[in-house]
């Protein structure tokens, strides 16, 4: 990817992102910087997937796997924000 560096840099997190290396969401660089996740209101360390504009996250179902052996996830709907932890203050909305 090209626009990986610009994008380590910016100000704002993606308005799509993923854990899961195999989909097109995933951004290495950026889980390495570290994005934090407020879901309805409260700060969520267990988000598999985000997208802010559809308003929802994926989480872990528990130990459940699939016949692949991935975990399964859920899909929560609400009021999403995402941020960098290095900013000192994350965004507001």
């Amino acid at each position: 990817m090209t626009d990986t560096p610009a994008a380590s840099t910016a100000t704002t997190p993606p308005d799509r992102l993923s854990t899961d290396p195999r989909s097109p969401f995933h951004d290495a660089a950026l889980i390495e910087r570290g994005v934090g996740v407020r879901f309805k209101g409260q700060d969520r360390t267990d988000v598999e997937e985000y997208c802010v504009s559809e308003g929802w996250i994926r989480v872990q179902a528990g130990r459940a796997r699939d016949r692949r052996g991935n975990p399964m996830t859920l899909k929560l709907s609400g009021p999403v924000e995402a941020y960098f932890y290095d900013q000192t203050q994350p965004d507001a909305g």
